[in-house]
């Protein structure tokens, strides 16, 4: 999966002389977490809701809501966004993208071009889409677990089967963390196609290989 597939193209941007009350607003009334900042396409910074909060005086203070308010007016984006942040292309993939988030520890991520010119922004909501739609979850799709073999072709032997009975495969994912030495755990969802008997196919893979789990994702 591409991050261009997933990302919102229609993004939202500042620049760095824009007052953080502006910007605390775009964000406000666009209901989104960061602002990307830019100057002549290119991205130059990222602020957030949390640079804002972080920026903004304690409720503690001693100044009157005018002054606060003066105080918002005159600051700019500039003095609190993230310079030079990290970035990724529409063509990296979206598992690049979680990794990349998931060891940074940011939720959002600009996407440029190749000449640097902001293109998008991706967010881990816009990856967890990703990840939901490639497993087919939401399709009502049938989800076989699997421990198999460690070996070529193993995976290639559980769908021939399925594929014998009917059943058309929506995703296959594969984890070796999760499996014991030798092995490795093989997540595959299919739909029944016509002709498809459930429950004869979960009879033969039961009796072939071993499936550590079957059946359906409730999700109402």
């Amino acid at each position: 999966m591409l991050i261009q597939d997933w990302m919102a193209k229609d993004v939202l941007t500042v620049d760095e002389n824009t007052s953080l009350m502006r910007a605390t607003r775009i964000m406000k009334e666009n209901a989104i977490r960061r602002l990307p900042v830019v100057s002549h396409g290119k991205v130059t910074g990222i602020v957030t809701d949390r640079d804002v909060k972080d920026a903004s005086p304690s409720k503690n203070t001693s100044l009157d809501v005018h002054e606060l308010y003066y105080l918002l007016s005159e600051m700019k984006v500039n003095e609190v966004m993230t310079p030079s942040p990290l970035t990724l292309k529409g063509y990296d993939s979206l598992e690049k993208a979680a990794v990349v988030m998931l060891e940074k520890k940011i939720s959002g991520v600009p996407i440029v071009g190749d000449d640097d010119v902001l293109q998008g922004l991706l967010s881990e909501t816009d990856v967890l889409r990703g990840f939901i739609h490639s497993t087919g979850i939401k399709d009502g799709a049938i989800q076989f677990v699997l421990d198999l073999i460690d070996q070529p072709g193993s995976v290639t032997e559980v769908v021939k089967s399925m594929r014998e009975h009917n059943a058309r495969v929506i995703s296959v994912l594969t984890s070796f963390e999760d499996a014991v030495a030798g092995k490795k755990r093989v997540a595959i969802r299919v739909m029944a196609e016509d002709g498809c008997n459930c429950e004869e196919l979960t009879e033969h893979l039961t009796s072939t290989f071993t499936v550590v789990y079957h059946g359906m994702d409730e999700l109402e």
